[in-house]
């Protein structure tokens, strides 16, 4: 397979698109351990004159140790319902419970510059190093949406991962 570089501009845009409609993939490894989780929450910019991918993982899901431990992840994002019933297994299940790569039937592809792999059919891809992190503090949070999203106090930290690459693939 070759990867097609995508502008970083049209990426996070039919990615945003994506995101809103169906999620996406996040996935960390650590060590020879590899766990995906849906996202339905994130961004992209540009921060410190770098490209960020901005991810949201809450402290309590298992890939929060995961990417706290590897510094990387990479987010996978289906541009059609083929992975639908991926996605929803990888919202619902922890990976302390469940090997979701395995129970979704997921193919795993190594990326180009980080050792976390992405997951095959989704259309367009991003590999991310951290290059900051900030918990949610509860103080600074709009008080509807503290209500509405943490009413188990059960905050994410986001994630500004460097864009290292963008890209889709080729067969």
């Amino acid at each position: 397979m070759n990867h097609v570089h995508l502008e970083l501009t049209e990426c996070l845009d039919k990615t945003i698109k994506h995101i809103g409609k169906r999620s996406a993939f996040l996935t960390t490894r650590l060590e020879d351990k590899i766990n995906t989780m849906a996202i339905g929450w994130a961004t992209g910019g540009i921060v410190w004159g770098k490209p960020v991918f901005t991810a949201f993982v809450r402290e309590s899901r298992y890939t929060h140790k995961f990417i706290e431990k590897s510094g990387e992840f990479t987010v996978s994002v289906p541009v059609n319902d083929n992975l639908k019933k991926a996605l929803s297994f990888c919202g619902s299940k922890s990976g302390r419970d469940f090997d979701k790569i395995k129970d979704c039937d997921l193919k795993l592809i190594q990326g180009e510059t980080i050792s976390t792999p992405i997951i095959d059919g989704c259309g367009i891809y991003f590999e991310c190093k951290t290059l900051y992190k900030s918990n949610i503090k509860p103080d600074f949070l709009n008080k509807k949406i503290d209500s509405q999203s943490y009413s188990n106090s059960d905050y994410h930290t986001i994630y500004y991962g460097e864009i290292l690459s963008c890209y889709s693939l080729e067969k």
